[in-house]
């Protein structure tokens, strides 16, 4: 039995739009009928082979999509069914019926298709790449075979739940301060544009040289006023130019490792990279996953490409033999107190443990930085609005005081 999201008018000639179980369109159709509607469209909700991954395993987003917070809800809601002893496919049926997001619903059901068909939870997940990462998928596997499934997908749930709500916090923490900017950019150019010209004019009809303060700002003005659109030109141009140049591996990488030398936000940087390879690796690891494979699956979701790159040496490091911290320790740019606890860990037999305390350890050092950077840029952000408007209102009352001065 499959899913299907259908479209339908109802006797009344409103749309609506659900999703159903049954063996085939046809029967969809007949079931919307037998209902008094009548069926516009019916489209099965499992996508088809390939269809979100390239050769290269790229995902493209076809199909029904999880949230961040539907994927842990998803996640949370399955782990607890399963630990009350339901089966898979009735569990999934639960969090079905409940869910209120059609597109939820619909991909909810068609995981449940495809396990009703005979195939492992992972590999159901595997349709829907969009939603279930490679770490989701293979946590999920690891679970399926050791047959703890339900443990499996509690320390799931919890990762993710810390990951959303670090990333919540930090993007809450950022929206007062962009608005703050664009505030201020508005406030700036709306003073150059409206009110500056109405004050040169006045300026000029006095008919006596003005100071190079008030020309530069007569310049600004005027440039702004004429030119606008070739400052926002410009302005694309020049972010189109830098996402061209960064999609060059090797220049890619060359920034990368630039960003983590910066004396503050690369300690931002490589304190958040090492929180997500190390959360990702302990939820792998305690999960059955062997350690070698973990690190391979954890490198794809660190973004730095230097940072990947070295990553990817450790783990041939420790394919050979080489043991877990000194693998990361040629790495370089890793924090020394996350090098110090796989080292303990290690050393005591508790890496999985270990590794949980770095990445708790590494998140908590970010947003603590986070929240600084923060901190600081608020109040340069009133300095500079304030220098700009003090800048403004000095250039048109120089004038006027000359004046004064020569009465």
């Amino acid at each position: 039995m499959a899913a299907f999201q259908y479209t339908a008018l109802d006797a009344g000639g409103r749309q609506r739009k659900g999703v159903l179980e049954a063996d085939s369109e046809r029967q969809i159709r007949q079931m919307l009928r037998d209902q008094g509607l009548v069926p516009l469209a019916v489209d099965g909700t499992t996508v088809k082979p390939n269809a979100e991954k390239s050769s290269r395993g790229l995902s493209f987003g076809f199909g029904p999509r999880l949230s961040a917070l539907d994927r842990v809800v998803f996640t949370r809601q399955l782990a607890t069914l399963i630990a009350a002893s339901l089966p898979i496919e009735e569990a999934l049926a639960a969090i079905a019926k409940q869910a209120e997001k059609q597109d939820l619903r619909a991909l909810v059901l068609g995981v449940r298709s495809k396990v009703l068909e005979g195939f492992p939870l992972a590999d159901a997940l595997a349709d829907y790449g969009s939603s279930f990462n490679e770490m989701y998928r293979s946590t999920v596997a690891a679970g399926e075979q050791s047959g703890f499934l339900d443990k499996v997908l509690e320390n799931l749930a919890t990762y993710l739940e810390r990951q959303f709500e670090s990333g919540r916090d930090v993007e809450m923490a950022l929206v007062y301060p962009i608005v703050l900017f664009l505030l201020a950019l508005a406030i700036v150019g709306a003073l150059m544009v409206y009110v500056v010209p109405d004050m040169v004019g006045v300026l000029e009809n006095m008919g006596r040289e003005l100071p190079t303060m008030t020309q530069v700002l007569i310049g600004i003005s005027e440039f702004l006023r004429s030119y606008w659109w070739a400052l926002f030109g410009g302005v694309a141009l020049l972010v189109v130019g830098v996402r061209l140049l960064l999609a060059q591996p090797a220049i890619r990488a060359r920034w990368d490792q630039r960003k983590l030398s910066l004396p503050l936000f690369g300690r931002v940087a490589r304190g958040a990279q090492s929180a997500r390879y190390a959360n990702t690796l302990s939820i792998l690891t305690s999960s059955g996953v062997p350690l070698v494979d973990a690190m391979k699956i954890a490198e794809a979701v660190v973004a730095n490409t230097w940072l990947k790159r070295g990553l990817r040496e450790a783990t041939q490091k420790v394919r050979e033999g080489a043991s877990l911290n000194l693998a990361l320790e040629g790495v370089g740019y890793l924090p020394p107190m996350m090098l110090h606890m796989v080292a303990s860990g290690e050393a005591s037999g508790e890496l999985d443990t270990m590794l949980e305390r770095v990445a708790i350890f590494q998140q908590n050092e970010v947003e603590r930085l986070v929240a600084t950077v923060v901190g600081l840029f608020q109040p340069l952000m009133l300095v500079i609005m304030g220098g700009l408007v003090m800048a403004i209102v000095m250039a048109i009352l120089l004038p006027i005081l000359n004046m004064n001065q020569l009465v």
